[in-house]
């Protein structure tokens, strides 16, 4: 390829990651209000930029997340070549940091978008539960970002699981019945969703260095974690689903509420995400040339941010919750 080729693909690529970027933020930020429309339920202020930042801190938790998962199953492979791609957790730790900094801004003012810095009340944050949990959040992130600029990077682990757990407990607040198993539910989905969101982006990445046969032991290694991955990730959706919208009502909810609809939004793009994951496993393991299921795994990754971006703005949403 000469270099004039390369440059018009590098600027192609450059190109369309902006066009998905700038499409993965109009998701959060218009989604709730679109969702809301009809239904005779009260938007929250600020949902849009509330979502937006939720979204980001999703995908701020999934790229370190991804990185250490792959890297462990990249030491197993056999033959595989030493060169790994640049790290890219200590950004995702930055924009997590920020993205926790302005939800952390959001509860000090009593849920509501500050319009100035003297509204925030950060001594207030102490004094109840999610400001207790947002600067955990904060502070995790912070802590991620110096273990993964560290020798160490390995550490970022701790510092991330305090970030997934307090999203857990955030998203269940005591006031819900049996808020644990609530959280415990979470819990396992977001790990599980991060193991796999982040985990597809890194393997794809290493790929782009490394060759057959050791890049498609890889992704055969990634494809069966992800296929475990999955099944949790639909388990304890349907779960919790079923939880905040009772079997007699789902039906309604789906259409009627904007929780519903969005949730609704969420499934489908899941069932394509899996569908593409059917398809790379099986141009892996019956294509003359196993590494062609990089296509349909690139794709995949695209539909994963989609349904990050869809999460965030899920999470600004009034749950309808019928006991």
């Amino acid at each position: 390829m000469t270099g004039r080729a390369r440059q018009r693909g590098g600027a192609g690529r450059a190109v369309a990651v902006l066009v998905l970027v700038t499409l993965g933020a109009l998701v959060p930020l218009l989604g709730p209000s679109a969702a809301l429309h009809g239904t005779g339920e009260a938007e929250a202020p600020g949902a849009g930029g509330i979502a937006l930042l939720r979204t980001v801190l999703f995908a701020a938790l999934c790229i370190p997340v991804g990185e250490l998962f792959v890297n462990r199953l990249a030491r197993s492979v056999p033959g595989a070549a030493p060169g790994l791609p640049p790290s890219w957790s200590s950004w995702a730790a930055a924009a997590g940091f920020l993205a926790a900094l302005g939800l952390a801004s959001v509860v000090a003012t009593g849920n509501l978008v500050p319009g100035a810095l003297a509204d925030i009340d950060v001594g207030g944050l102490y004094a109840s539960r999610d400001g207790k949990l947002a600067l955990l959040e904060v502070n995790a992130f912070l802590v991620a970002g110096l273990c993964a600029v560290s020798r160490r990077p390995a550490a970022q682990v701790l510092p991330l699981a305090a970030v997934i757990v307090a999203e857990a407990l955030r998203a269940h607040p005591t006031t819900e019945h049996t808020p644990l198993t609530g959280s415990a539910l979470t819990l396992v989905h977001l790990t599980c969703a991060a193991l796999w969101v982040g985990g597809l982006l890194h393997a794809l990445r290493v790929l782009r260095r490394w060759r057959d046969p050791a890049g498609a032991a890889l992704l055969g290694l990634y494809a069966r974690v992800a296929a475990v991955l999955l099944a949790a990730i639909t388990a304890t959706g349907v779960c919790s689903s079923l939880r905040r919208m009772p079997p007699e009502t789902i039906l309604e909810q789906l259409t009627a509420t904007a929780y519903g609809r969005v949730l609704l939004a969420k499934v489908l793009l899941v069932a394509a995400v899996a569908a593409l994951a059917l398809w790379a496993r099986r141009r892996l393991r019956r294509a003359a040339d196993p590494l062609t299921a990089c296509a349909p795994a690139r794709a995949e990754v695209v539909a994963l941010g989609l349904v990050v971006a869809v999460s965030g703005a899920l999470t600004a949403l009034p749950v309808p919750i019928r006991w």
